[in-house]
């Protein structure tokens, strides 16, 4: 049986309706995987405030069991200078001392490294902190051991949530490095 033009026509015309169709179902799948992205991202950040609101309350009263008479707390700190940045979320201070606390819902390595960084530039950001003790703290609803470890090994406090409270991991005799 041999096809005809015609019938080739009809074929051609035909592959490329269904390309048509394909493409367009694509660029419908694409715009619905930008929005289940953009969801999981938004449920992400309303995860990591929820775990912020949930450490908010305990900050100063933790570090004041620990020694350390903060009593004020600033959240969202946000600094630019000369051209740099710097994000804190949350600040607690008193005249003599500052703990630079960094809060997620699930705390990496690559979390603790951050934040580092961000201790390290603090007094240059912040000269209104330069005479006072800077120190570092993590918080999270999730840290894994390996993580914890390291963050404790960096002379960072790592804060938990055990239960319905946040308690601060590392040990009584845990010396939190000092910037």
């Amino acid at each position: 049986m041999k096809a005809t033009i015609e019938d080739i026509r009809a074929i051609l015309k035909e592959l490329a309706q269904s390309q048509q169709e394909l493409s367009q179902a694509q660029k419908e799948t694409d715009k619905q995987i930008n929005r289940v992205s953009q969801q999981i991202g938004e449920l992400g950040n309303r995860l990591g405030e929820f775990v912020e609101w949930q450490v908010r309350p305990a900050v100063v009263r933790l570090f004041q069991e620990r020694g350390i008479d903060v009593h004020e707390f600033h959240p969202d700190i946000s600094v630019k200078r000369d051209n740099e940045g710097l994000e804190i979320d949350l600040l607690v201070v008193n005249d003599t001392d500052a703990i630079l606390v960094e809060v997620k819902s699930k705390l990496t390595q690559r979390d603790v490294d951050e934040h580092l960084q961000r201790l390290a530039k603090f007094k240059r950001l912040m000269p209104r902190f330069r005479d006072v003790k800077a120190l570092g703290a993590v918080a999270a609803m999730i840290v894994p051991n390996e993580v914890a470890s390291y963050a404790c090994r960096q002379g960072l406090f790592v804060l938990v949530q055990s239960g319905e409270n946040v308690i601060i991991l590392n040990d009584a005799e845990f010396t939190p490095q000092i910037w």
